[in-house]
């Protein structure tokens, strides 16, 4: 049978009394000494408030001291609200709130509202141990933002996640930087890498690309551009196809066949006049025909005279230009100390010219009436000063007029006269031969026969100016030097180099190397460009 010894009416108000009293249970966590209901008291059986006078029993905390217990939860709250912070209460009736609640075996109505939600928002300490740990590197502690809100704040709207829970941690900003270096480096390696396979390709094979993709560059200059002043050379017997690389040699044309393949394309044969014409730099072809064969553009009494010739061939320019009879010239150089220069016994044995390398090439302009004799003693006067520019010791003429004189048949650009005269002086000191195809064919009679290649009886001749057979340097010079070569003859450029080869002969590229096997990889790309262009002059 139920017991109906309540002082309580009604029903509810009985079952509520009998419900354990909050208040003996510890606020530390730890249960209170008493684990009896206290009595119910007189009043309003739904106040927790206690009615007597005397202060609440005091409830050990987990420091072991001894506070006052609170009243209730609304006295709690109320308390709070009046001006508590950091969960320590200002009224110092109400209890310190723990600092820690692991363990706590306190009932859920025995923890102040604000901690319980507090305690929702913030993330367990297992999350905030993984993220602290996630790097690489140890970092300086960042102040967690206290979380601000509640969790009816958030479904109500007004906050948001990153409001009441822990922000996240930033992104590692160093480990992004890394990885941006990384990726600008190979995208520069791929690039540059491309680049360069790209030039190479465009280097070498350039004409075939612009021939397959219709890139050919025009072989004339623009009309009206022309500018400057050139000077042509005509001797007897020159055509439209000795003509051409004359002009492009001048600087008047942009390639060497551009003229000869204008009179081609309009069927002309124009009579060539011996002589030398002034004409401009930068010309179309039509306009060079018009000028060379307009009577005001020859000079009289003009001679010009390019380097690289022999004296044969200067005294038939010489005669043509001057209108002085060939036999003239050919008496004049017959005597050479007539002119100052030592007579080489050697070379008159060989059958040689002792003036070969001492008609100086330039452009000469004579008074009327000159004669033959008086014009190769000037041409001699201007080697001589060259000579002695270049600060050449009278006893050692010959012998640099000879260096020089290879150098300027080998050489194309500036810069490759200075390295030949080092090659050359390379293979001196190293007792090599010089093996210069320019001496064979000077020797064997084949040095203008329109190729560069030395024919195999030219090689094997012995002959005193074949320095493939013979130790040194030839007996004498083959060729008339300029200033450049006489220079580059005297101050060779410092080099390992004992070798070179031409490789390709239209740009002049001269590949210089220190040992055979290089030497001969240059050799093999300068015939396989001969095949590629049958018609070049190999």
């Amino acid at each position: 049978m139920p017991d109906d010894s309540s002082p309580f009416d009604d029903p509810f108000a009985d079952l509520f009394g009998k419900l354990p009293d909050g208040r003996s249970r510890g606020t530390g966590g730890a249960a209170s000494a008493s684990s009896e209901p206290s009595a119910p008291t007189t009043g309003d059986p739904t106040d927790s408030v206690p009615t007597t006078d005397e202060p609440p029993a005091p409830v050990p905390t987990s420091e072991g001291s001894s506070t006052p217990a609170p009243p209730s939860r609304r006295a709690a709250r109320e308390a709070r609200a009046a001006g508590t912070t950091g969960g320590t209460p200002s009224d110092p009736q109400l209890p310190a709130q723990p600092t820690s609640t692991a363990g706590s075996a306190a009932a859920d109505d025995d923890v102040p509202p604000a901690l319980f939600w507090a305690a929702v928002a913030a993330p367990p300490s297992s999350t905030q141990s993984l993220t602290s740990t996630s790097t690489s590197a140890p970092r300086a502690e960042r102040p967690t933002p206290a979380p601000t809100g509640t969790l009816d704040d958030l479904f109500a709207g007004e906050r948001t996640t990153d409001d009441i829970g822990m922000t996240p941690p930033p992104a590692e900003r160093r480990r992004r930087r890394r990885g941006g270096w990384i990726a600008l480096i190979v995208v520069l390696v791929l690039f540059g890498g491309a680049a360069a396979g790209g030039w190479w390709v465009w280097s070498t094979y350039e004409d075939k690309i612009r021939e397959v993709l219709g890139w050919e560059e025009p072989q004339e200059y623009e009309e009206g551009i022309a500018t400057g002043e050139a000077f042509l050379t005509i001797v007897s017997g020159d055509t439209g196809a000795s003509i051409s690389p004359k002009l492009y040699e001048a600087g008047v044309t942009k390639t060497p066949d551009a003229f000869y393949d204008y009179l081609v394309a309009e069927d002309l044969n124009p009579p060539f006049v011996p002589g030398v014409f002034r004409l401009q730099q930068q010309m179309t072809s039509a306009a060079a025909l018009e000028a060379i064969l307009d009577p005001a553009n020859k000079m009289e009494n003009t001679a010009q005279l390019r380097e690289g010739l022999t004296v044969d061939q200067s005294i038939q320019i010489l005669s043509d230009s001057l209108g002085i009879p060939l036999e003239d010239f050919q008496a004049a150089v017959a005597d050479p100390g007539l002119y100052g220069v030592p007579v080489n016994q050697a070379i008159v044995a060989a059958g040689g010219q002792p003036l070969e390398g001492w008609l100086f090439p330039a452009t000469y302009t004579f008074d009327p009436g000159v004669t033959a004799q008086q014009v190769i003693q000037t041409l001699v006067d201007r080697a001589v000063q060259s000579l002695d520019t270049a600060g050449v010791p009278v006893d050692d003429r010959e012998r640099i007029l000879t260096v020089a004189s290879i150098i300027q048949r080998e050489a194309r650009f500036e810069a490759d006269f200075y390295k030949v005269s080092r090659v050359i002086q390379n293979r001196l000191d190293q007792g090599m031969k010089l093996q210069m195809d320019s001496t064979a064919q000077y020797g064997y009679g084949e040095l203008y026969d329109g190729t560069v290649s030395s024919s195999g009886e030219a090689l094997t001749d012995n002959n005193p100016w074949n320095t493939y057979v013979i130790d040194g340097l030839p007996v004498g010079p083959i060729a008339n030097p300029g200033d450049l070569a006489i220079d580059a003859a005297m101050h060779p450029e410092d080099g390992p180099w004992l070798y070179f080869v031409t490789v390709n002969l239209n740009t002049g590229e001269t590949v210089f190397t220190t040992n055979y096997d290089d030497h001969l990889a240059a050799v093999e790309q300068w015939r396989q460009w001969c095949t590629d262009n049958p018609d070049a002059g190999c």
